[in-house]
């Protein structure tokens, strides 16, 4: 009985200092469960589009901006009233206008019905001020391609709050479905420092179609355009396009693995090349460029305002060579109006030099014009040398390439030359620019100069091509000769000149009429437009002007009439005519299928011209 009393005393006291232990102790909840984590972003469907540069701006209307990505990006953001079709035939584009029509003839006057649902990413409409800004710019602002249509408006009048327009014209132009392409966002734009060319410089800051631009990353060389979420008709299929850079090796790599769907490249050796170890992998197609790259030679001022000192370089330069040497893909140019891929192209160019060199006709042109050749070769006039000076935008890799090619014929002719490479924009719209050195070249042989220069060339009866070096890998791939030094007296790195000669696109495709009188034809003032700026080539011909006004006001531009400014042209020599610049457009069978068989597309609008309507490409 003591036994059992003691255990169950010994129980209790257990028990009890369990209990007390379980009193005195925090009582924990369980734990909760983990939360599931969150589903993974999907990755947004894109198509890579190969590049070989971004250019230097965004504006479709600035020359200095012409390019690839410009084009595209044009195409594919900003609203245009007419579009080209498949067989490059305007059509009235109505997710920006419901109707556009010739509404009076005296005063001429077109009339717009604007789409009540268009508007810009940013929330503000297409309206009227959009028209306004565009008529004003082009009308204005130097270094614009074709104009001359703009010219003819007297004044842009706004209807039912901003979404009727009622253009008003100072005669009939029957060509006026050329006009308001490419809109640019008014609201944002009128009123920035510099909007026509610096806020455009990094991309575009609406968009008014099916993508908008999101990145601009020049370091990596890349734009990202992404679906417009705001667009207001059929929403884009892809959710991203991005234009890439790359040189001719990373290119083809990127092809063959897939991280490359699509590539507009300019059409050059060394991207043939680099295609050529992808087989029939690959399916490429030439594009020509709603481009000609000129020689432009200034006619009012300096040693080339004498038409005979103008003749005698075109004498000099062998084109052929140039062409061959920079862009042998490219098409010969010989006409100032159409371009070689345009239906009913024909050669315009005369006998003789200055289509072809001729060196005994340039000796005697610059003999006449009252010049002399001294013992070492070079020209004179009065004891002063013959002295020019060639200019290329910096941004202008290929353009770059020609002056100084180009340089060095004159050199060997001997003529003194100096080439300057300053921002485009300044190059084609100001008559001053800095004396800027063109940008070296990592390829340039050593000749004991100075780094980045080389000796000038030596005096010689001929003209002759140099041999080329290869260019830079980060931008287009061209044959670059070496980077030209300044001549012995030639203006500091700081000094303002006035070029002489100016490698440069011509905008081609659209109103031809139009388009030569924009750049050919003289700046003449108006009550609105007091001073106008320059023309493109610095040229006027009070002969000629009077052709060019009727040439841009006719619906079919007179045959005679036409042939009659190509001869002047050809005579007077404001620029001479070089070549068409050519791209491929090169697709993977994944980036066919994605892009529904891509093609070259309209020339104005390039190849990217329907890419709303792409597809995700098969992984």
């Amino acid at each position: 009985m003591r036994t059992q009393r003691s255990v169950l005393t010994v129980l209790v006291a257990v028990l009890l200092g369990f209990l007390a232990a379980c009193t005195n102790a925090p009582i924990e909840a369980p734990a909760p469960a983990p939360a599931p984590a969150p589903p993974p972003a999907p990755t947004p469907t894109q198509v890579v589009v190969g590049v070989d540069d971004l250019g230097s701006g965004f504006n479709p209307h600035l020359r200095a901006d012409r390019s690839p990505v410009t084009t595209a990006l044009s195409t594919l953001v900003l609203p245009s009233v007419f579009r080209p079709d498949a067989n490059g035939e305007l059509q009235l584009d109505r997710t920006i206008a419901t109707s556009a029509e010739v509404t009076s003839t005296s005063p001429f006057t077109v009339s717009y019905e604007l789409n009540v649902q268009a508007s810009w990413s940013s929330n503000s409409p297409i309206a009227a001020e959009d028209f306004v800004y565009l008529w004003e710019q082009m009308r204005s602002q130097p270094g614009t391609a074709d104009a001359a249509g703009y010219k003819l408006i007297t004044d842009v009048r706004s209807r039912a709050g901003g979404k009727a327009v009622d253009v008003v014209f100072s005669e009939p132009y029957p060509n006026w479905s050329h006009l308001f392409s490419g809109l640019l966002p008014a609201h944002i734009l009128k009123d920035a420092p510099g909007s026509w060319t610096g806020a455009l410089a990094g991309g575009l800051p609406a968009s008014g179609g099916p993508f908008r631009v999101v990145t601009v990353d020049r370091s990596r060389g890349e734009v990202v355009l992404a679906r417009n979420d705001l667009y207001w008709d059929t929403p884009a299929t892809l959710d991203q396009i991005v234009l890439r850079r790359l040189d001719p090796p990373t290119l083809a790599e990127g092809l063959r693995t897939g991280d490359v769907q699509v590539a507009i490249p300019t059409s050059d050796a060394a991207v043939r090349t680099a295609l050529a170890s992808l087989g029939t992998a690959v399916r490429t197609q030439p594009v020509p460029r709603p481009t000609v790259t000129e020689l432009g030679l200034r006619s009012d001022g300096g040693a080339l305002a004498d038409t005979r000192v103008r003749q005698a370089v075109g004498a000099i330069v062998d084109r052929e060579a140039v062409r061959t040497a920079v862009a042998p893909d490219a098409l010969p140019a010989d006409a100032f109006g159409l371009a070689p891929s345009q239906p009913g192209y024909a050669s315009t160019a005369p006998a003789g030099a200055p289509a072809r060199p001729d060196p005994a006709a340039a000796q005697q042109l610059l003999t006449e014009a009252g010049y002399t050749r001294d013992a070492s070769g070079r020209w004179s006039l009065g004891g002063s040398p013959l002295r020019l000076v060639i200019g290329a935008g910096a941004e202008r890799p290929s353009d770059v390439a020609v002056a100084q090619l180009v340089a060095q014929q004159l050199r060997a002719a001997g003529i003194t030359v100096d080439v300057i490479a300053p921002p485009s924009a300044d190059l084609f719209s100001a008559a001053t620019v800095p004396a800027a050195l063109p940008p070296t070249t990592s390829s340039a042989p050593s000749s004991g100069a100075a780094p980045g220069t080389t000796a000038a060339s030596p005096p010689a009866a001929t003209a002759t091509a140099p041999a080329p070096t290869t260019g830079p890998t980060t931008g287009p791939t061209t044959t670059v000769p070496p980077t030209t030094t300044r001549s012995s007296g030639a203006p500091a790195p700081d000094a303002a000149v006035s070029p002489d000669l100016i490698v440069r696109p011509r905008a081609v495709g659209d109103d031809l009429g139009a388009q030569l009188a924009s750049d050919y034809g003289c700046g003449t003032p108006t009550p609105t437009v007091p001073n106008p700026p320059r023309s493109p080539a610095d040229f006027c011909s009070a002969a000629l002007q009077p052709v060019l006004d009727g040439l841009a006001t006719e619906a079919i531009p007179d045959p005679e009439q036409l042939a009659t400014t190509e001869r002047v042209l050809w005579a007077q020599l404001p620029a001479l005519p070089l070549f068409q610049p050519v791209s491929l457009v090169v697709s993977t069978a994944t980036g066919d299928a994605a892009t529904g068989g891509i093609g070259p597309g309209p020339l104005t609008t390039g190849p990217l011209t329907g890419a709303q309507r792409w597809a995700a490409p098969l992984r």
